[in-house]
């Protein structure tokens, strides 16, 4: 972890017995993120938070989900969680070195991408924009992905997009194992 410090203070060890089953749960046996050690220490915040999680097997794709979770953070400008998330998911999700930087600096025109993700990429950065897709862009997100797989893409950019202000608002140090955004 970096040296700098988030503007709301994580908890410390040792956590709270409920606390800490529910980081064994989710970290499986690794330390706690700063995200949900700074999260944890609010009840609330931490019970909306943790509910909201779509780390699940869903609809979509390992690859898919991640595509979506990257762009989505790449797009918030969310080194932290975007790094984390590549760090953990990137390899069993197939992603090469140029589609990992393709998420930061490319677009739905990068040729690293296959026609369903050029189609995905342009649907998450729709919906960063615009928070909409136009009648063409959902067709062609239509062609590659069924509606249940769309309703996952939306639910996913939304939920990533709140992941990053939290990251980006409490100005939350990088994870040390975590990637950094390419240069």
């Amino acid at each position: 972890m970096s040296g700098a410090s988030p503007r709301i203070a994580p908890l410390t060890p040792p956590y709270p017995p409920e606390i800490q089953a529910q980081f064994d749960r989710i970290m499986r046996g690794a330390p706690p993120l700063v995200l949900f050690r700074v999260m944890a220490g609010h009840g609330r915040a931490w019970d909306k938070f943790r509910a909201g999680g779509l780390l699940d097997p869903g609809p979509l794709s390992l690859r898919d989900r991640e595509i979506v979770i990257d762009r989505t953070c790449a797009l918030n400008r969310c080194e932290y969680e975007w790094g984390v998330h590549v760090a953990i998911f990137a390899g069993p999700a197939k992603l090469t070195q140029d589609e990992v930087r393709a998420t930061v600096q490319g677009d739905a025109a990068s040729t690293c991408w296959s026609p369903a993700e050029q189609a995905l990429i342009a649907a998450v950065d729709a919906l960063h924009h615009r928070a909409t897709f136009t009648d063409e862009e959902f067709a062609a997100l239509s062609a590659h992905y069924d509606e249940a797989q769309i309703l996952e893409i939306m639910l996913l950019c939304g939920y990533y997009r709140t992941v990053s202000y939290l990251a980006n608002g409490l100005r939350l140090p990088l994870e040390e194992n975590a990637e950094r955004f390419p240069a």
